[in-house]
Order: structure tokens, then sequence, then C-alpha cells
């Protein structure tokens, strides 16, 4: 299996070398004329990169059926493998070929493969120029990926297992036996976290590979943008998806009752991802106004760039964290060139073809007020490109030297709040206002006109949830600083009570703004469609859903920001935590008090030992009887499992969600006099959290499945008329109401 592994993966380096020397000569020997040698190198290329794909197929192939059949005769398999069984058995076995540095780099560049393909395909019959040079760069990116699990012996995945963990008898050690996936990664999010977020760095591969493409061919029009827009759209999609899922597996399994702790490798997925908001608006621009060409183009760069800077994080031992995995020169060497070149990249042609990429000569596309659509467009750009460089900045800080800010210095959570919170209140202030906007100039009354109705609703919800911040929030705010302690030192840090109080009243306000304006927007192309097509509501809301998918999908993903933003201030700004020691008699089997925080009560009523998967594991629990208020709400289970081959431990926490807030409890074992560890918290409108997230996926969706069905019969000129009605889709909606 080992063998044939490594011949999987030297087929695929070949196979990565013919292509880009195939497309490469056909676009040389295509420029000079019409050539049919340059065709045939050029649908070779194509063909190429398509039997590189099946070479990592196979080789991806081979360490999923280890896996499953239990061959250890690859090291890779025996280190990752799960003993998990039951209904998600499976999925676990299967999510080894990621859980690793190994796997998980061949998975990678398994799906740029795969995405390169799907560029061959499409291509196929009569390549273009585009095309194909954007196949070139794509395939240049993977060179690096199969160059780092070639050349570097520890990201070699068909490495043979050592004969140190055989014995005689062929039989595995007593060592060998100890060695498997991190029980904490036995849980449905986090098997799917990871493919979901590999999913999003590759395809993001695409609008890299089609801007250098378009600076190497010289073709400033909107065909790039319109090629490679759904892999953006797509590839940000199973970003946010990962993203989502990640924090899920934190909140339930690793038992500290929060969903983002700032850490490194969390970091590392948040950097694409904010680029990637702004990569899509501006290809937005692009489309719809021939605007922001030289933008999109180096934002397209970044954003891959920031994808590399996430695996250079998490894989070149630069930055020490629970998540990384160990240090590899290579890694360190091919992944910080790979971030080098493709910003230069983009800098370079840019400077080669800044005339070609600039404004049109009667200067239509240029922004001529900043209280515009495009003016909104240029201020989210700048917040999220800045955002990220200071993410970045402060996720590698510890490693950089000390005579820079923070350097040699591991930046708190604190900080990272601080700076984040604002920023993301400003921006989401933004993207509130943004629809009411119009493109070029916005006139005074037009824009009061728009704002009226949605601004009266806003302010009822305002109110509601100014009240609960008054009534509920502020006094949770008071309480823990008045118990002071470590809670309450952290809360002090993040700044005096009327700034910490007062951003979130600020963000109440916003998010109520952002969710009208986007319902009300959405309400009127709804109603313009009803109007324009003569038709019924039902048919109305269909119709644009198959007719205005993106604009449809924005606003919704819009409202969804709103909601999110109201769950993240409560969740993150004003959770409630006790720590204590709840003395338990073995004997009598009863605990000496109940657990009290702020309006609950936990009463103990038993704990239990139960062996699981054959007795591998072994899982100690707690149950409590949870009340709100005296009235009975539910029973809470936490437990902490314990991996008998491994002795790895995994807490697993007990949550209760109501509606406005969750309780959350965690047990953490005994100490030495017998007594339980319990961690309790409540979190609140966390609900929101989810639900808005859920509503962000749909809207995502919407956009980019509904724009591919939509545009699929379209020509290129029906596809840029399309575009410029899903820009004036808000005023033609203002002027039929």
């Amino acid at each position: 299996m080992s063998t044939i592994g490594l011949m999987g993966l030297l087929v695929a380096f070949a196979g990565v070398a013919v292509s880009v020397l195939c497309l490469l000569a056909g676009a040389i020997l295509g420029r000079k004329k019409k050539s049919s040698l340059g065709e045939t190198l050029t649908w070779g290329g194509h063909i190429a990169s398509i039997l590189t794909t099946v070479a990592l197929t196979v080789c991806c192939g081979i360490l999923v059926y280890c896996f499953f059949a239990g061959d250890y005769s690859i090291e890779y398999v025996l280190k990752q493998h799960s003993n998990a069984e039951g209904a998600l058995g499976w999925l676990f076995k299967l999510s080894g070929l990621w859980a690793g540095r190994e796997g998980s780099l061949l998975f990678w560049a398994w799906l740029i493969s795969v995405f390169n393909s799907v560029v061959a395909v499409r291509d196929l019959k009569s390549p273009r120029k585009l095309d194909s040079m954007a196949l070139m760069v794509s395939q240049l990116v993977l060179a690096a990926f199969v160059g780092v699990l070639l050349f570097g012996e520890s990201n070699m995945p068909f490495t043979v297992t050592p004969q140190k963990y055989y014995n005689a008898d062929g039989s595995l050690t007593n060592a060998a036996s100890m060695l498997g996936m991190n029980s904490l990664l036995e849980h449905w999010a986090m098997a799917i976290h990871p493919p979901t977020l590999f999913v999003g760095y590759a395809g993001l591969t695409i609008p890299f590979a089609y801007a250098i493409a378009a600076l190497i061919v010289n073709d400033p029009s909107r065909e790039w943008v319109v090629r490679s827009q759904r892999y953006a759209l797509l590839s940000w999609l199973f970003l946010g998806i990962g993203i989502g899922l990640g924090a899920v597996w934190a909140y339930v399994v690793l038992g500290w009752g929060g969903y983002w702790g700032w850490d490194a490798v969390e970091n590392a997925s948040l950097l694409s991802w904010l680029v990637g908001v702004a990569l899509i608006h501006s290809f937005t621009v692009y489309r719809q106004r021939g605007a922001f060409k030289r933008w999109s183009v180096m934002c397209a760069c970044i954003t891959f760039a920031f994808v590399i800077v996430g695996t250079f994080i998490s894989r070149s031992g630069l930055v020490q964290s629970v998540h990384a995995f160990e240090g590899d020169p290579v890694s360190l060497v091919l992944f910080g060139a790979l971030i080098v070149v493709a910003l230069l990249a983009g800098i370079v042609g840019l400077v080669v073809r800044w005339k070609s990429f600039g404004p049109a000569a009667d200067g239509s596309d240029e922004v001529e007020n900043l209280l515009s659509k495009e003016g909104a467009y240029y201020f989210n750009n700048v917040i999220m490109v800045v955002f990220a460089t200071l993410l970045a900045y402060l996720t590698v800080s510890s490693a950089l030297p000390e005579f820079l800010p923070f350097g040699g210095q591991t930046v708190s959570s604190g900080t990272f709040n601080a700076i984040a919170r604002p920023l993301g209140v400003v921006y989401l202030a933004i993207l509130a206002v943004c629809p009411l906007l119009a493109w070029g100039k916005t006139l005074r009354s037009k824009f009061l006109k728009q704002a009226r109705i949605p601004a009266i609703c806003a302010l009822v919800l305002f109110a509601v949830l100014a009240v609960y911040w008054a009534t509920y929030l502020v006094p949770s705010y008071n309480d823990i600083i008045a118990a002071g302690g470590t809670a309450a030192e952290e809360l002090a840090s993040d700044g005096p009570a009327w700034y910490y109080n007062g951003l979130a009243l600020v963000g109440f306000f916003v998010a109520s703004v952002l969710l009208f304006n986007s319902l009300f927007m959405l309400g009127r192309i709804v109603r313009s469609y009803k109007e324009s097509h003569s038709c019924g509501a039902v048919a109305a809301f269909g119709g644009c859903l198959r007719n205005r998918p993106a604009s449809f999908g924005g606003f919704l993903s819009h409202a969804a920001m709103a909601v999110i933003l109201v769950g993240l201030i409560g969740s993150s700004m004003y959770v409630t935590e006790k720590v204590a020691y709840i003395g338990y008699d073995e004997a009598s089997d009863t605990a000496s008090e109940t657990f009290q925080i702020k309006d609950y009560t936990l009463e103990y009523v038993s704990n239990s030992v139960t062996e699981v998967n054959n007795g591998d594991v072994i899982m100690y629990a707690v149950n409590y009887d949870a009340y709100k208020d005296g009235a009975f709400i539910g029973q809470v289970s936490p437990s902490v499992q314990l991996a008998q081959k491994t002795q790895q431990q995994k807490l697993v926490a007990s949550v209760i969600s109501l509606p406005t807030e969750d309780l959350f409890v965690v047990y953490r074992g005994v100490n030495n006099d017998g007594a339980f560890s319990m961690d309790v918290r409540v979190n609140p409108l966390i609900s929101l959290v989810w639900a808005g997230f859920g509503l962000l996926m749909i809207g995502v969706c919407v956009a980019t499945v509904g724009r591919r069905r939509a545009s699929r019969k379209l020509t290129d000129a029906q596809r840029v008329a399309a575009d410029a009605a899903d820009a004036a889709s808000g005023e033609s909606a203002e002027s039929a109401a």
C-alpha cells in the first residue's frame, strides 16, 4: 500500500509538470499564429490535469481503504485511526484522512486538483486563452502542494510503519496500541469541519488563478470575474460552514463554554473568510459597474495569500497552538514562498497592465461620491482587509522581533476583542446603510423616503433590545464585576463600563437597522416582481428566487448578519460563569448542596459509569435536575470520557437551550476529597448565533446555486444585462412602489 501510494504521488507530480509545460507551450505557440500544435498541446495540458486528479484520487483512496480495513502498514494510518464504533464509527474512520498533517495536505491537494479538473473539463472541447492560463496558474499551486508531500519527510503520508511498532509475531506492541485519533476529534461536527474548510481553501485558488490569467492575457473585461465568481461564492460558503461547525464543536466538546477562543488556527480560518467578503463584494462592483478592476485583481491575490497564511501558521511551527501541527522546514519554505509569490504576481502584473485595468476614459466606473453604493463597497473592502491584516499580525506576534509592536508577545483574547468588536459594529453599520444608497450619488430625499419605514420598525426592535439590555444584561455585568476574581478582571480589562455597555447598545441599534433594511429590500424586490409580472405573492417569491438570486440571497445574508450580531453581543459579552466544588458522599450517594447560578438551581440526582466501544471508552457522568425560578426545566448529564487505550480524556458538556439563553454545564471530575468539580455558565442569546449562521448559509446558497441556474443558458450580453438588473433592483422596486 505504501509503495502504490508513493507511485501515485509521483504520477501526480509528473502530471502537474506535464500539464504546466503543455499549457505554457500552447500559449506561446498560440500567440504567434493559429497553430494546430499549440491547440494540441493546450488540449494535452487539460488532459494531464485530469489525470493528476485521478492519481491523487488513488492516493486518497489507499488511505481510506487502510483506515476501514484496519491495515496499519502505513504509519499515518496507525497514528490517526479511530476505534470508534456505532452509527458514526464510519465517519470517524473516514475523517482519519484529514485528521493529521500528512493526510490533510494530501486531501487539500486532491481538492485543488478536483477544482482544476472542473476548469479543464468545462473548456476541454475548445480551450480558450483565459481558461488555459488560469488552469496553468492553478496547476502551479498544486505543484507546490504535491511537492510539500513528496519532499518533506514529515509530510509524506505513505511512510511505512517502523518495525519498532510490531512484536515478533507481527502484532502491534502496547506502545503502538496507544496510538490513534485524539478522542476530542471524534465528534460529528469536528469530523465534517476540516473538509468543508479545505473545500473553501482549495476553491479560492480558482479566483486567484483567473486574476493572474487576466493579467497574463491582458483581458480587463468582466469575463474573468464571471468565470470565477461562482467559485468564490462556493468557497466562501464552505468556509463559513466549516467555521460554524468548528464553533459548534468547541461549544459542546472542549468544555470551556465558548465557541471562539481567538486561537491561532481558529484565526487562520477566519482570515481568508474575512477577505473573501471583500472579494465577493468587489466582484459585484466589477460585474455591475466595471469598477474596482485593479482592486479586484489584488483582492483575489490577497485572499489566496491569506489562505496560504492559514496553513503556514498551522503547519510551519511558527506559532504554538493546541490545534497546530508540529513544525516542518519544507512547509515553512514552500508555503512562505507561495505567499510572497502570490502577492508579487498581483503587484507586478498590475504594474505591467496598469493602463489596461484602469478606470474608463469617461470616468463612469470611478467612485464619484463616498455616499454611494461604490463608496460603501469601498469602505467594506478597506475594513475587511485591515481587520484581516491586524488579525494576522496579532496571531503571529509571538514569532516577530521584540522591537515591533507586540513582538515576542502572545496576544490575549481581550486584545482581539478590543479590535474586533468596534470594527465589526462599524462594518455592519455600513452594510445596513448600503442598500439604501444609489450608484454614483445618493439623493437625500430618496434616501430618507426609502429609510423611513424600516427606520421606524428598527426603532421598535431596538427599544425591545434596549429594555432587555438594561434589565438583564447590564445587571449581569455588574454582578460579575462585584463578585471579583478572574472573570471580573477580564471584563475590566475590556474597558470602562460606559464603553463596554455602550458598545453593546450601539451594536443592538446597528443590528436593528440592518435587519429591517434588509427585510424591506427583500420585500421591495418581491413586490416589484409581483407588480411587473401580475402574479400572486407566492409566485413572486419563487420568481425572485429564480430570476434575482444574487439580490435575494444577498439581502437574506445581510439579515442573517443582524441576527448573528445580536447573538454575539449577548453570548460573548455577558456570560455568567460559576466554578465550584460540590461535596459528595459516596455511601449515601448524595451531594452536600445544590448548585446556584443566577436564577438557576441544579439538584444532584445520581452518577454513573458506563463502558462503550467494547469497554475502550469509559464515561463518568453526573446527573442533575435543573430548575429556573423554581420551575423544572430538564435534566443535565455532563460527563468525562476516558479512552482506555490512548488514555485521552474528553469533557462532554450538557446544555439546556431556552429561547433567550443556554444553561451550559460541565463536569470536570472529582478532586482529592471526592467533591464534584462543576463549571456552569449562562450564555444569553446564543441561540441567535446558531439561527443566524444557518440563515446566512441559506442566503449564500441561494446566491450561489440560484445564480448558477439563472445564468446557465445566458449569453455574455444577457448575463451583463442580468447583472444590471440586480444592481438596479432596489431602485426599480422603489419606483414600482
